[in-house]
């Protein structure tokens, strides 16, 4: 018997992230405008239109089932009330015809140290495909 997953390719319809300061959110990519902003490392803001191709876009439909996004919490916020540094917040979200999941994960959430290295996990493989594709249209 196959299992019917509640998110499907097929109806896949686009995802996003956005990370920085809790504030900003700076940074930020969505498949569906191909829109790209970051901070880069002299601390310019830097405006691209990036598309990933479908080949992409599904790696990343089937990471976030593999490292089991569909269940993780939709709020993984940290302690905001703590002085110090301020952590990065991301917020990723994938959309489909019926359906969509976000979650707002903090890099100071205390958890389950599996949800934690999971959410790691799909941000840095998010994160290195769109990096590769920038450096695929610079050359």
């Amino acid at each position: 018997m196959l299992k019917n997953a509640p998110y499907k390719f097929v109806e896949f319809d686009s995802m996003s992230i956005q990370y920085g300061d809790r504030d900003s959110l700076l940074n930020k990519y969505d498949s569906k405008t191909g829109n790209y902003q970051y901070l880069n490392n002299r601390d310019s803001l830097v405006k691209i239109h990036l598309h990933l191709n479908e080949k992409d876009l599904l790696y990343l439909h089937r990471k976030a089932a593999d490292l089991g996004f569909w269940d993780f919490p939709a709020d993984e916020t940290g302690d905001s009330i703590k002085t110090g540094p301020k952590p990065v917040r991301y917020i990723i979200e994938f959309k489909y015809k019926r359906k969509s999941k976000k979650v707002v994960f903090d890099a100071n959430f205390v958890g389950d140290q599996r949800l934690i290295d999971a959410n790691q996990g799909l941000i840095k493989e998010i994160l290195q495909v769109i990096s590769t594709e920038e450096q695929n249209e610079k050359k």
